[in-house]
Formats: structure tokens, C-alpha cells, sequence
């Protein structure tokens, strides 16, 4: 049996930004049966939803969710808490009902507590609170990695969970209110320099870092674990790449070559202090590696973004 030709999948998710480049990685490895759920047709926080979504599928990809930056987060923690954990505890569990071979959750860096060793591994991830202004989603998402391995140990399901750290690239989210940073910088400098505004203001201190995985590389990360992965513990799913916010501040400037101030709002918090994953187990357990160096995907993104308003 071919995998990808003769399995039936659903991917939650799937005309998102994710979704979309995780389903054309799918098709080009010879994925002929692709369900899609559009959320305008069919709302998976409700279970008679999922029941139909799951309904003859062999293999669950759970890519959707509510998500934002920490602005959006933070303006709505109840329906972040509330709509993701919703769509994974009746997803899995209309999933297993059916009978599904296997389902693949897309969890969170968010996951992580607040405070720990960086590289973050794995095993740390139950080794304290969350930072507060992504415990809402955070929680949410870790819920559904410990529903995925009580399911395991008492129904046999395969159910495993790969933690995402932030994505980035063309056809991301740039939504004033809900974008993450990536997208946030490049479109609040560009808007800035067509405008002639000589500074534009940024959230926090500019010191937290952050790591980054492009689109295309997180797709592929995703179809090979769905490929070859089938065990209890979760696994990172990230770059290995650490960059201070000031230094993307930075960055961002020179790609859309903006040359006003950059002024930072410290009454605005800065959300987790560092984050970088320990990416060994994905590269050991089904061969992943990101291949995107970050100045590549980061043009890419840029050039992509420029293009939209032309």
C-alpha cells in the first residue's frame, strides 16, 4: 500500500495559511482523497460537526484553530481557551468513535511553561505555569496532547502531537488585529513608508526572542510525521533558530527598507521571555529538518506581501 494514495484524509484547517501549503505538500506526495472542512460551512466546535467530518476518513490532520499574536490573544483569552479546546476534544473523540487509523494534532510552542531551559526540550513541557498571555491557548492545546495519550492507553488510538513553534511566509495572515509578528512588522513598516510616516511602534521592550519555521518547511515536517511517526510523546516541530525581537525589528526595516524609528511601548508585555526548541527528536524519530534559511523565507515573505498591493 502506497501511504499517501490509499489513505482517506481530512485536514482541519486546510484552505488556512498552513492548511493550504500542507495539502499541496500532501497532493504532490500522491494524496488522492482530501477532505477539507470549510469553518464557514461547518463550525467543529460542535460535535455533530466533527462526527461528520471524521465520517470514512483514515487519517486526521487537526490544523485549525482560533489563533493571533499576543494582542489577540490577550483580548480574547475565553473564546481562544474555549474554541480550541472545543475543536480538539470533539475532533479526537468523533476521530476514535469512527474508527480513524490515526490522528495528528498541530499543537503549540505556546504549550511551554513560562520558565524553562532553552533549548526547550520535550520532557519539560509539565515543569511549570504557563506565560499569561498565552495560557488560554496554550492550556487549550496542551489539553488535547493529554487527551491524545489517555486515548492511547486505554483505546489503542494513535493519536500523536507535534508542537509548532511559530510559522511565517507568503500568504500568512496580516489582519491588523489578529496577525503575528512576522506579518505585523512588515505590514505596520510598509504602511509607515508609503504613508511617510518617519517611526512606527512595536509592543514590549524589543529583548524576548523567538524562533521561526517557514510554511513550506513546517508542511513537510507535518506530512512525515503523519507518514512515520506513531508514538505516545510529543515532538517539536521548529527551526532550531533563536532571534531577539529588536534584531527582527531590525531586519524587517532593511527587507522593506524602512529608515524611520523604531519606538518600542514597554507598557505592552512582552509575552514569553525566550523561546527556541531542542528540534532533535523530529530529525531522529522521521527525519525532519528545516532547509529554509531565515533570510530566504523572511524575502520571501516581504516580496510576497509587496506584491498584494500592487
Amino acid at each position: 500500500m502506497s501511504f499517501w494514495s490509499d489513505n482517506r484524509f481530512l485536514v482541519t484547517g486546510g484552505a488556512g495559511f498552513l492548511g493550504s501549503y500542507l495539502v499541496e505538500n500532501m497532493k504532490r506526495k500522491g494524496a488522492k482523497y482530501i477532505t477539507i472542512p470549510l469553518v464557514d460551512k461547518m463550525d467543529l466546535r460542535v460535535p455533530e460537526n466533527c462526527r461528520k467530518a471524521v465520517k470514512d476518513n483514515d487519517v486526521i490532520i487537526h490544523v485549525a484553530g482560533m489563533v493571533g499574536g499576543i494582542g489577540a490573544t490577550k483580548a480574547n483569552p475565553g473564546r481562544s481557551f474555549y474554541d480550541n479546546a472545543a475543536m480538539g476534544l470533539h475532533m479526537m473523540e468523533e476521530a476514535r468513535v469512527a474508527g480513524a487509523k490515526k490522528f495528528v494534532m498541530i499543537g503549540s510552542v505556546c504549550a511551554y511553561p513560562k520558565f524553562i531551559p532553552v533549548p526547550f526540550k520535550e520532557e519539560n513541557l509539565w515543569d511549570g505555569p504557563l506565560e499569561e498571555t498565552n495560557a488560554p491557548y496554550g492550556l487549550a492545546k496542551k489539553m488535547i496532547l493529554a487527551q491524545g495519550q489517555a486515548y492511547r492507553q486505554q483505546y489503542g488510538f494513535n493519536a500523536i502531537h507535534l508542537l509548532m513553534v511559530n510559522l511565517y511566509g507568503p500568504r500568512d495572515n496580516f489582519d491588523a488585529n489578529s496577525s503575528h509578528v512576522i506579518p505585523a512588522m512588515i505590514r505596520k513598516m510598509v504602511t509607515a513608508k508609503r504613508e511617510g510616516v518617519k517611526e512606527v511602534v512595536l509592543w514590549g521592550d524589543g529583548s524576548p526572542t523567538r524562533e521561526f519555521l517557514y510554511v513550506e518547511d513546517a508542511a513537510e515536517g507535518i506530512c512525515l510525521a503523519t507518514e512515520r511517526y506513531d508514538k505516545i510523546d510529543p515532538v517539536n516541530l521548529g527551526s532550531g533558530m533563536e532571534i531577539s525581537i529588536e534584531d527582527l525589528a531590525t531586519t524587517v526595516a532593511e527587507y522593506v527598507e524602512f529608515t524611520g524609528k523604531i519606538v518600542w511601548d514597554k507598557t505592552k508585555p512582552n509575552g514569553q521571555p525566550r523561546r527556541c526548541l531542542d528540534v532533535s527528536r523530529a530529525q531522529k524519530e522521521f527525519g525532519f529538518k528545516a532547509k529554509t534559511k531565515f533570510s530566504d523565507g523572511l524575502r520571501k515573505t516581504v516580496d510576497w506581501y509587496l506584491s498584494t498591493l500592487k
